[in-house]
């Protein structure tokens, strides 16, 4: 257990470098405008999800945003001596708070939140 802990801190610590990730995202038309509709959203393991059914485009958009997040997440693990799944579980953490009022995020049961002016509901294991 204490190995693990220590693999979240490196991650938590090296979120700052992950900065981009959700922003270069926001680049693409197409992810910008399933976010605002409510048709994906961030889950707690670091991935984007889709909530409801999915379009092939719209699978297609949040693969490749998703394989991109994976490559982000095994070179900061890897720099930082943590794991890949627990820098992507903290980067999670850090993704669903960032949601604004409106966005849709995963709670820890699973189920589909539309965040308010509230804190989201994340894991109790978030940093």
């Amino acid at each position: 257990m204490r190995k693990a802990t220590l693999g979240m801190t490196a991650a938590a610590a090296a979120l700052l470098g992950l900065a981009a990730t959700p922003a270069m995202a926001d680049r693409d038309p197409a992810y910008a405008a399933a976010r605002a509709q409510g048709k994906v959203g961030e889950k707690p393991d670091g991935y984007l999800g889709i909530v409801g059914r999915a379009d092939p485009a719209l699978q297609r958009v949040v693969d490749n945003i998703n394989i991109k997040r994976k490559a982000v997440y095994s070179q900061k693990a890897l720099e930082n001596k943590a794991t890949p799944d627990a820098y992507a579980f903290t980067a999670g953490c850090q993704a669903i708070a960032r949601t604004v009022p409106g966005e849709k995020y995963m709670a820890p049961d699973g189920s589909w939140q539309t965040r308010t002016s509230a804190p989201p509901i994340r894991d109790p294991r978030c940093p």
